[in-house]
């Protein structure tokens, strides 16, 4: 099973071969001195397609041998100075499945085979608080790059790197920055040693990993742009929030979830900009993701409410093996939930859509006119048209009498007003506070709907959990309570709606909407 660490660190130019040379970083923050912990020899093997993949988004992958932490090491991108490496031993030549899994979204089924082989004679120090603990690790290497491809170039370089300890505080690098740049050392230009070699000992990187070239339909400043700003944004998030969902990390579900709706949104939205019989299969396909993704989503949310509302109960009011039968309702939902994420995952439909999201990103279908026109215009007409859908929902919902029919239209509204919010969330950076109120306005009546939703759910869920309670002879009392409350929220968010909805009609009237 593979294990990940979470790095922080920064890279140095270091103009000078001799890597004896190191600047005094006393009294750089918290060091209070310089340990030397002798020199490692260091030999990697990077894997990627034979058109870059990986690296062209940031990501990197590794068989190396040397130091304290030889293995596999895959490196995806994190905020900032970070990354996240996720490290599985050597136990063959061949990549482990684990890995090629997590990079499925990047290489979309692309063969990778190695590309670069690096090797490092490092120089190892701590930098050590008054206290001896240690802050940072500061290497010094003399790396050499041979590619592996048909040009088989070669490189060479000296760089130094600086790394937080575990859960180190950032500040750090800046007040040790300040040192080495006074001693004329510079961040270097590379994100890391695979792209600095690559791009000194190929003529593959033509520009920057992950930099589209410019684009005639991306005029700076017209509607187009702005939304193919948002729609790479949202390929992006998704490509990155793939192997978290494999993964299991905490939230990571619901994120993939909501950016494959958001996208969708784009897509149906921004239909005068971008081509809709050209996106309407994507739309399709990611409609289907989100759906898939639903149930575990889904399970999450009901989990946590029910979770929350029994733990919240008077000891008094839970009668019977309560706690029992809903961790096993959690683990029999829960398992199936995760087994129809992963297949999702593993199917030939989502490589598919994967493969189609590069191709829009790549060549995005525009219909040119209306992609070069004044953002104000086409956006704002957007948005307008979002609102008067919303509009036509949830006002004839809010005159239905209380019941199944009245959930089902509340529940349609919320679905109007999540569009909404999304096409403001593009047109924001155009159109600014205007698009920003009433993106606002609309998330407060998906979130008061979607709490009402939520309550008529856990209250279907909790009249099946009655059900097998009954049939197997345990108390159903505690369930009835639960439902009780339940009601009672969902009415209060009810009697929330109308006052959320009027907020939304005045934030609409914006003239900065209709010009």
């Amino acid at each position: 099973m593979a294990g990940s660490t979470r790095e922080t660190e920064r890279t140095y130019a270091v103009p000078d071969t001799d890597i004896s040379w190191l600047p005094d970083l006393a009294g750089a923050g918290r060091v209070a001195c310089v340990a030397d912990r002798g020199t490692q020899e260091l030999d990697a093997v990077y894997y990627d397609s034979d058109d870059l993949r990986l690296t062209r988004t940031h990501a990197s992958l590794r068989r190396r041998t040397g130091g304290a932490d030889a293995g596999w090491h895959l490196k995806l991108p994190l905020p900032g100075d970070s990354r996240e490496e996720i490290q599985a031993p050597l136990k063959s030549e061949d990549i482990p499945e684990e890995l090629r899994d997590l990079v499925l979204s990047r290489t979309r089924g692309a063969a990778l085979r190695p590309v670069m082989r690096i090797r490092s004679s490092r120089s190892l120090h701590h930098l050590l608080d008054a206290e001896g603990d240690v802050l940072a690790e500061l290497s010094m290497d003399e790396v050499s790059a041979q590619a592996l491809l048909d040009d088989e170039g070669r490189a060479t370089w000296t760089e130094m790197e600086v790394e937080l300890a575990e859960d180190g505080d950032p500040d750090l690098l800046d007040g040790v920055e300040k040192v080495l740049r006074r001693h004329g050392l510079d961040r270097a230009q590379s994100p890391s040693k695979v792209v600095h070699a690559l791009t000194e000992a190929t003529s593959l990187l033509e520009h920057a990993p992950g930099t589209p070239g410019a684009r005639a339909d991306a005029v700076p400043g017209s509607a187009g742009a702005y939304v193919l700003a948002y729609m790479n944004r949202l390929v992006g998030a998704l490509t990155d929030l793939d192997p978290a969902v494999r993964r299991d990390t905490p939230d990571s579900v619901h994120q993939m979830r909501t950016t494959a709706r958001r996208l969708r949104g784009c897509l149906r939205s921004y239909r005068s900009v971008l081509d809709r019989q050209a996106t309407g299969p994507l739309r399709r396909d990611l409609k289907w993701l989100a759906n898939e993704l639903g149930m575990e989503r889904d399970h999450e949310v009901l989990r946590e409410r029910l979770t929350a509302g029994v733990r919240e109960l008077p000891g008094e009011l839970v009668l019977g093996p309560v706690e029992a039968r809903l961790k096993a309702w959690d683990v029999e939902q829960r398992t199936k939930a995760r087994r129809r994420t992963i297949d999702a995952l593993a199917s030939p439909r989502y490589l598919n859509l994967l493969e189609n999201l590069k191709s829009l990103t790549e060549a995005p279908p525009v219909r040119a006119a209306k992609a070069a026109g004044e953002p104000g215009k086409v956006l704002g007409k957007a948005l307008r048209k979002e609102y008067r859908r919303l509009a036509g929902r949830i006002e004839p919902a809010l005159d239905m009498k209380p019941g199944p029919e009245r959930d089902s239209a509340i529940h349609h509204a919320r679905k109007a007003a999540k569009r909404l919010r999304y096409a403001a969330e593009a047109a924001r950076p155009a159109l600014g506070k205007p698009a920003q109120r009433l993106g606002k306005r609309a998330k407060a009546v998906q979130q008061v709907s979607g709490a009402q939703h939520d309550s008529v759910v856990t209250r279907d869920a909790l009249r099946r959990l009655a059900v097998r309670a009954h049939a197997a002879g345990e108390p159903g009392f505690t369930w009835g309570v639960l439902h009780g409350h339940e009601g009672a929220t969902s009415g209060a968010r009810e009697r929330q709606l109308p006052q959320a909805w009027a907020k939304t009609r005045a934030a609409a009237r914006s003239k900065a909407l209709h010009s």
